[in-house]
């Protein structure tokens, strides 16, 4: 699964990382073993893709608990070619992510309108959904992931100090392995100056042409500063941080 689906066949899916640790070192392996809570949050991005001619949007990332004790976690992208609306009602248990129900629409000028679904039932251990028109059903893995699900799951396991993480997402109609690595501890030019940061990477095959690259924030309760992606033909996607309000 990567992180942006590009135009043509599909538009990028905006993904929004968020993740605090001490800004000079990784937490301690007893910090690790902690449970974690979940904050509220809402933050917003500046959103740019740059395929020959350079495109601009917004894109904003929520994370709020409801009265039944589950959380929405959602994504809202605005843009001049696209908008993205990506939802996930989840739960939030022994500091994992349990998925229950996943939505994701993309609309735009120029371009074909798409929708998924992935409903988790965890009772009967399978997931159903919709992917590109078509139904489909899987077995449930022990752990299993959405899209959403794995931005919030790997910034609460960076939070914990884990430094490599492998996980197993349902994406479209199929499950993908997905391995991320912190890589470096550096900091990034931003609105407010110099933030110290811990730099993630999505690992990929040697010869992969794709690069993830991803900037989190310690001293802002790990959220994502900076996201990068290069894709095979040289276009790069970018989210940029601009607004943040966490615990609110």
């Amino acid at each position: 699964m990567d992180s942006y689906r590009t135009p043509a066949k599909t538009l990028p899916r905006f993904t929004a990382w968020l993740l605090v640790v001490s800004a000079g070192a990784l937490p301690t392996a007893a910090h690790a073993e902690q449970q974690t809570e979940l904050l509220p949050y809402e933050v917003t991005y500046t959103a740019s893709m740059n395929k020959g001619v350079a495109i601009d949007g917004t894109a904003t990332r929520t994370l709020s608990p409801r009265e039944d004790g589950t959380w929405l976690y959602r994504t809202k992208v605005d843009s001049f070619i696209a908008d993205i609306d990506e939802s996930l009602v989840l739960r939030w248990q022994n500091n994992r992510v349990i998925p229950i129900r996943y939505r994701y629409r993309l609309s735009g000028f120029l371009i074909r309108d798409r929708k998924e679904s992935i409903n988790f039932d965890w009772e009967s251990g399978k997931a159903t959904g919709e992917y590109k028109n078509k139904d489909f059903t899987l077995d449930l893995e022990d752990g299993a992931l959405d899209p959403l699900g794995l931005q919030l799951q790997l910034s609460q396991d960076i939070k914990r100090g884990q430094k490599d993480m492998t996980y197993r997402v349902i994406d479209g109609n199929r499950y993908d392995t997905d391995r991320f690595a912190i890589i470096d501890q550096e900091p990034l030019d931003t609105s407010n100056g110099s933030t110290p940061t811990l730099k993630a990477e999505k690992i990929r095959e040697e010869d992969s042409k794709r690069e993830t690259l991803m900037w989190f924030a310690p001293e802002r309760d790990y959220l994502l500063i900076q996201l990068r992606q290069v894709e095979p033909d040289g276009s790069t996607y970018q989210l940029r941080l601009t607004q943040s309000e966490v615990g609110g």
